[in-house]
């Protein structure tokens, strides 16, 4: 995304837009080859999809949110994995 804010974390890369354009909050998952193997890649795309799913009501109408896992992703815990979500999302939220 050439515009907008981004917040870094260990695992994962959070990018935020905002367009007012658009009627609802809208969600996309980056996560390339270098994360691991097919079974690994997949399963971070579920956790990503579980995670932004029981904070959806954070969001606004029109923006564009982009998680960009990175390598190491797939061997975090559930914990993890949502504490540096948060961490990205408190970051973009200030």
């Amino acid at each position: 995304m050439r515009t907008g804010r981004k917040a870094v974390a260990d695992h994962m890369v959070v990018y935020l837009n905002r367009d007012g354009s658009q009627t609802q909050a809208r969600f996309g998952f980056v996560v390339a080859k270098d994360v691991g193997v097919a079974v690994k890649r997949n399963l971070v795309k579920r956790r990503a999809r579980s995670a932004i799913r029981e904070r959806i009501q954070k969001f606004n109408s029109g923006e564009l949110v982009v998680i960009r896992a990175l390598p190491g992703s797939a061997e975090l815990d559930w914990q993890k994995f949502n504490d540096e979500l948060d961490y990205c999302l408190n970051k973009l939220s200030n």
